[in-house]
């Protein structure tokens, strides 16, 4: 199960400091234990485009609802960040760049198609197609 990660189009934000946001379901200590330092994190964020949140939210112990902090974008690139954090061999994306530009996405795939991640993706947009080696069209019944 450690293999697989699940990234919804609403992704849950516990309770918790900024750190806690991108390293869920990871504890602090948990981080340290796999070698992450914040400089790590901080190359993390840089990858989604979040970088500047930590300077913004005065800094990585910061505690807010990060759910009324944190825009719909920003929300779901922590989301994935996570990911990147986490390496899983398998992605399941479910509609999650929704609120994301097309530019900023297709980084963001990319990103994960370099990591040798395996993307599973639900989505309506044809522009992520082109990460994929297959297509699931489904047709609904008449």
């Amino acid at each position: 199960m450690d293999q697989i990660f699940y990234i919804p189009q609403r992704p849950y934000l516990p309770v918790g400091s900024l750190r806690d946001q991108l390293i869920y379901p990871d504890s602090v200590e948990e981080c340290r234990r796999k070698g992450k330092t914040d400089d790590d994190l901080m190359k993390e964020l840089e990858n989604v485009r979040l970088d500047y949140l930590v300077e913004r939210e005065k800094g990585w112990d910061t505690v807010n609802d990060w759910n009324d902090v944190l825009s719909g974008g920003e929300k779901q690139r922590m989301a994935m960040g996570r990911l990147i954090y986490h390496q899983p061999k398998f992605a399941i994306l479910d509609e999650c760049t929704s609120a994301v530009s097309m530019d900023v996405e297709g980084h963001l795939y990319a990103n994960m198609k370099d990591r040798g991640i395996t993307l599973i993706t639900v989505s309506h947009r044809d522009t992520l197609w082109k990460y994929h080696d297959y297509l699931l069209k489904f047709k609904g019944d008449k």
